[in-house]
């Protein structure tokens, strides 16, 4: 029996079976003899998601035979990949096609279907989530067929299927529309709370792209405003020294050493993040847009992230924060502020509104369960959507009130896997039987 974990080691799978499929006809053979059994199967993705959204007793199918890019098409601008492939392997491959997404979360270890599956996204831009940027795929469904969903095949299955959460098919390929390569400035710089409220809207007006990290238990916040270049030969990254100092050094190792020992004296948490966010400095750099929108994650946390409406987001973090004040809770890990486009994507948490997002961590040594708890209900009292791969409580009948498309994706659930070979413990919560 194989065993299975995702990267933060909250999910583990134990499945009947592991099995690495070459092509689609091995895939369909696996959900064909799983459905004739009354099994399951789940393809499994890098395991990013913090839930168990991946998890099965059935068949397992890892990705990992089917990566690569399998067309580009300079025309119409679009690009197809597999399924199982890495989101910085197809930055890098994009890259040397003088090729980019458009935008992406900060992360890049994913897989494509798992990203894509589960909603992640980046900040501003004309598009923030990489589902959006999705215009056609293939996948295996329940039943056993491969279905080619695009703009000009199955168009009105497009909204439905691309934040799909691994319940209607095992996706694999995803054609992305892409720009020519581009060129982000970074200007990173720590400013007061209160200045960071009074500027953040107009921040976001100037700026391509905006990230925020407001330290707990101090009056600091780092923005980060992305915008791009006119042309590629104007970048000027950071000298290798500065990246490791800063990144590598500070960002990661010192970090995760910090924050576990924190978890064992929680009174320091707080003088601690001053002293962090007082030794924070401003730096300006450039690169080409993925080296700058991504970054290295090695100290491993859990996560919950909620989206709620652009108009009400600032003061749903001012609810936050004095919730969190209050709680005498210690928290050593920032909480991290985004900003996303209305999109169409049924299930994407952008679906049909500008977007707030806020994000909170905690170093996976530390319990998450009583902050997460604390903070959870003002984003739900908010109207908040939960990132579907990140952790949160609610079902299927608190997520029906939210996505006015709900019914309509159970509808396209029944009809690709009427026998819920793709079913399992989390999709039963948050879908339903």
């Amino acid at each position: 029996m194989t065993q299975w974990s995702n990267w933060s080691g909250l999910a583990t799978a134990r499945p009947a079976q592991a099995l690495a499929p070459l092509d689609a006809e091995e895939i369909i053979g696996a959900v064909l003899a799983a459905r004739e059994r009354g099994g399951t199967v789940k393809m499994v993705g890098a395991g990013h998601s913090f839930t168990d959204i991946a998890v099965t007793s059935g068949t397992l199918l890892a990705p990992s035979h089917l990566t690569g890019i399998t067309a580009v098409d300079r025309e119409t601008m679009t690009v197809t990949a597999y399924a199982g492939t890495r989101l910085k392997t197809l930055n890098g491959d994009l890259e040397r096609l003088g090729l980019s997404l458009h935008n992406m979360g900060d992360i890049a270890e994913q897989t494509l279907a798992g990203a894509v599956s589960t909603g992640t996204h980046g900040t501003g831009g004309v598009q923030a989530g990489l589902a959006a940027q999705v215009c056609g795929l293939t996948m295996v469904t329940g039943t056993g067929d491969l279905l080619t969903v695009s703009e000009t095949e199955h168009p009105e299955l497009l909204d439905l299927v691309r934040v799909g959460l691994g319940a209607l098919g095992v996706i694999l390929t995803l054609t992305f529309r892409v720009e020519p390569l581009f060129a982000l400035e970074a200007v990173e710089e720590p400013v007061p709370w209160e200045d960071f409220l009074a500027s953040f809207d107009e921040m976001t007006a100037d700026a391509h792209h905006v990230d925020a990290y407001w330290f707990p238990h101090t009056d600091r916040v780092l923005t980060k405003r992305n915008n791009r270049l006119a042309e590629l030969e104007e970048i000027s990254p950071l000298p290798r020294w500065r990246a490791w100092l800063d990144d590598d050094l500070l960002a990661n190792t010192a970090f995760g050493a910090l924050t576990a020992g924190a978890n064992r004296a929680p009174a320091v948490v707080p003088l601690m993040n001053r002293m962090s966010a007082r030794l924070l400095s401003a730096r300006t750099y450039s690169d080409v847009a993925h080296r700058v929108f991504t970054t290295e994650r090695r100290v491993v946390f859990r996560e919950m992230e909620y989206a709620v409406a652009r108009d009400a987001g600032l003061e749903v973090l001012r609810e936050c924060r004095r919730v969190l004040d209050r709680s005498g809770l210690r928290i050593s890990f920032p909480v991290e502020i985004r900003v996303a486009p209305a999109d169409d994507v049924a299930l994407s948490t952008a679906a049909g509104r500008d977007s707030f997002y806020l994000a909170f961590h905690t170093h996976r040594a530390m319990p998450h369960q009583a902050y997460f708890a604390l903070i959870e209900p003002v984003l739900r009292d908010a109207g908040g959507r939960p990132h579907w791969g990140k952790l949160h409580s609610l079902r299927a009948e608190d997520l029906r009130a939210l996505y006015p498309r709900f019914d309509e994706f159970l509808a396209l659930r029944e009809r690709l896997d009427p026998d819920r070979v793709f079913a399992n413990a989390y999709l039963e919560r948050v879908l339903g039987r």
